[in-house]
């Protein structure tokens, strides 16, 4: 714990895997007294009434109807990233609470991650690097080839600011653009970036080298990509998930990998993560795996932080919250 003048926050930790970042430790004690999870489990009674803001970073502590209850003071959830799938806002807002989250932030680097796994799995780069460095390796045959990436079709599924920066990368490829989103972008933006709407999923799968999932987990999104959805693809075309593992049926994606139904697949995302050690995934060559780390950079996370801090202080002194998640009535984000 910090300063006892400052208003309470409570986090996950200060160190390990799920504690927040150290570099960023400093900045959040001048605003204020940080109470971590372990703290407040051993004297809840002594400090739930101090705690005005829960900070959540990597998706911890997990917020259930427990730990709202035991909170009395409690205004804000400030939530690092863009997604909000391990947050059950209906239950949040039922005890009056504010919740914001940082898209901004999250939006370029998660953007770069997107293309870094398509230029990656197009030319077999963990493939290669592989046969690179083997013991066993005497030649480099010149028919070991990959996937042009200029000109392909690009079938991007989620068309919001981080879909829509994917695609400003795309057409710097000269890839074909066609996207797929709950609404359509207006017709300036599709043209900014040469990108064409696709009402029809199953249009899009049909058509695309490349399907892009940057699309939020929903219980209508749970899935998404199932046998059916697969088998609408290409043979030769790639898969690339860069929102959440079960956007995706990993044991259809594992057979149609191993049958050749596609061509590859390029996962920053699975369920659970990391995926158990001997889950057939893991041993395929048409694939390539990274752990989550879409926002990962400095420069991100400090972002990240800061904007949390700010919505934060915002809520504390009763000021509009910047980046505040809005329950609609039909309980969709708005």
């Amino acid at each position: 714990m910090g300063d006892q003048d400052l208003p309470g926050i409570l986090v996950s930790g200060l160190e390990g895997p799920h504690g927040i970042c150290e570099d960023h430790i400093g900045d959040l004690q001048k605003h204020f007294n940080v109470i971590t999870m372990q703290e407040f489990l051993e004297s809840n009674t002594q400090l739930g009434p101090k705690i005005q803001a829960v900070y959540i970073w990597g998706g911890k502590p997990p917020v259930t109807h427990e730990l709202l209850q035991s909170l009395p003071s409690l205004k804000i959830i400030a939530s690092a990233g863009a997604g909000l799938d391990h947050l059950d806002l209906k239950l949040v807002a039922s005890f009056g609470v504010k919740v914001a989250n940082t898209p901004q932030a999250v939006s370029s680097p998660t953007a770069d991650m997107a293309m870094a796994l398509l230029l990656a799995a197009a030319r077999r780069v963990v493939e290669g690097h592989r046969l690179a460095i083997a013991p066993d390796t005497e030649n480099f045959s010149m028919n070991w080839m990959g996937q042009e990436v200029t000109g392909a079709t690009l079938g991007i599924i989620g068309m919001g600011s981080i879909g829509y920066k994917i695609a400003q990368r795309a057409k710097a490829f000269e890839m074909k653009i066609l996207y797929h989103n709950r609404k359509r972008r207006k017709l300036e933006e599709e043209e900014a970036v040469g990108a064409t709407f696709c009402e029809s999923l199953d249009d899009l799968l049909q058509r695309s080298d490349f399907v892009l999932l940057a699309v939020s987990l929903t219980p209508q999104t749970q899935r998404l990509i199932g046998k059916r959805e697969l088998s609408l693809m290409k043979s030769t075309a790639v898969l690339i998930n860069i929102g959440r593992g079960l956007l995706v049926d990993q044991d259809a994606l594992v057979q149609a990998l191993q049958t050749g139904v596609i061509k590859g697949a390029a996962l920053d995302v699975t369920h659970p993560e990391p995926l158990p050690r001997d889950h057939p995934l893991l041993t395929l060559k048409n694939i390539t795996l990274t752990p989550h780390v879409g926002s990962a950079t400095h420069q991100a996370r400090r972002q990240m932080m800061e904007n949390l801090v700010e919505s934060i202080l915002a809520s504390l002194q009763g000021l509009p919250i910047p980046n505040e998640v809005r329950l609609k009535r039909d309980n969709s984000v708005g």
